[in-house]
């Protein structure tokens, strides 16, 4: 299986990009910074490399890639980009064999015993201020996501606190409610989503849906 990383030296890219690696799946990492990339290289030799910006890149550049993974990030001032970048992804592989995995927020998950978005309740803390664009714009990709059915896409959605970190002894899955673990912590590391991303490569179960895991 060939594997086209979008986002490959960011926190989730780079762990996406080492657990596939572990799996011996090939990999094309794909991100602007050709330094960072040829580091990324150089730890793991297998990998192919490709420095160029996700919005300039055309159906060539994925070189026949089974499953695009779009692990993008922004910075809040520029979060609407997730939602262009997933058009452009949808609309590159319309009615393609390609699938499309997307690094989704937690935002757009459910909480509470009515059942609203966790955006809400980021948008009701003063202090998120700062950041929120971004879950606010992931929700809008995946609502967008939801609209298309001429492509084979899923997502997934970290919990609340998503940090560079090892998995955790457990994790836990989801489909639309926010996780949360026995302490009350909702949180997904690095690779707990990078382990959760290949497994459903390899053992597909998702299909032009999203779920959410968190670790235990």
């Amino acid at each position: 299986m060939k594997i086209f990383i979008i986002g490959a030296t960011g926190m989730a890219g780079s762990a996406i990009v080492k657990e596939a690696v572990k799996n011996n799946l090939e990999v094309i990492a794909n991100g602007r910074s050709a330094d960072k990339l040829q580091e990324l290289k150089s730890n793991l030799p297998s990998i192919e490399i490709l420095a160029k910006d996700a919005f300039d890149l055309e159906l060539n550049d994925f070189q026949n890639a089974d499953v695009v993974v779009d692990a993008f990030a922004t910075t809040p001032d520029q979060a609407i980009l997730h939602v262009d970048l997933a058009e452009k992804l949808t609309d590159l592989f319309k009615d393609s064999s390609t699938r499309l995995g997307f690094v989704l927020g937690a935002g757009s998950l459910l909480v509470g015993e009515d059942d609203h978005s966790a955006l809400k309740d980021i948008e009701a803390d003063p202090s998120t201020e700062p950041w929120r664009a971004i879950p606010k714009f992931q929700l809008q990709e995946l609502e967008l996501l939801r609209k298309v059915t001429n492509v084979d896409w899923f997502g997934i959605s970290p919990g609340l606190n998503f940090v560079a970190g090892s998995k955790s002894d457990s994790i836990l899955k989801g489909k639309d409610h926010l996780l949360f673990n026995e302490s009350g912590e909702s949180e997904t590391t690095s690779e707990t989503m990078a382990i959760s991303m290949i497994e459903e490569l390899l053992h597909p179960e998702h299909k032009n849906e999203r779920f959410t895991v968190a670790n235990g």
